[in-house]
């Protein structure tokens, strides 16, 4: 499960947790090591190589960590995505006050994260430069739909990302690599 604290695991990691100590507890109540052994292995191999394939794929994470929902959007609360979640208002006002926040208006962004925590990015943070809270790139490709959320162009993504001194993209990110779009394309 790698160096995590207890409040980062996953539902998987937790449960493959939970079940080898049964099996652990399986084993010591039979008096015999092999009864608890062979499975505590099988789950640990099976954890290993999830985590492994979780790595190296969006999906696969997405499917086993889950992802984050934006609750609040400039101010504004998603409900639709607070029943999705089966998130309540009273767990959202709670998670605001620990950020020291009364008024949905002072939020530019909040987002529950898989874990359950939520991430409150302030309206007054987000002066100048275009703060979206989710990644433009991820593991060297685009993410399309974060950048058409706020709205944005890849000619758009590029000229950023060339400003802050990115000027080989085609090594750097899968999508540039593939395609026939080149930096000289704005």
């Amino acid at each position: 499960m790698g160096k995590r604290e207890v409040g980062e695991l996953t539902l998987l990691d937790f449960i493959v947790s939970i079940m080898i100590a049964e099996f652990a507890v399986k084993g010591i109540e039979e008096r015999n090591i092999v009864i608890g052994a062979f499975p505590i292995v099988v789950l640990a191999c099976t954890q290993i190589i999830l985590a492994y394939v979780s790595l190296k794929s969006n999906r696969m994470r997405d499917l086993l960590d889950g992802v984050p929902s934006l609750i609040i959007e400039n101010g504004k609360v998603n409900e639709a995505e607070m029943r999705k979640q089966r998130y309540n208002f009273d767990d959202l006002m709670l998670q605001l006050r620990q950020h020291d926040i009364t008024d949905f208006s002072r939020v530019a962004y909040a987002i529950l994260e898989p874990s359950g925590d939520l991430s409150v990015i302030e309206i007054e943070t987000t002066a100048g430069d275009v703060v979206f809270p989710f990644p433009f790139i991820i593991d060297g490709e685009v993410q399309k739909k974060h950048l058409n959320h706020i709205g944005k162009s890849r000619d758009w993504l590029v000229k950023e990302l060339m400003k802050r001194g990115y000027t080989d993209l085609k090594k750097n990110c899968r999508l540039f690599r593939k395609s026939k779009w080149s930096l000289d394309h704005r």
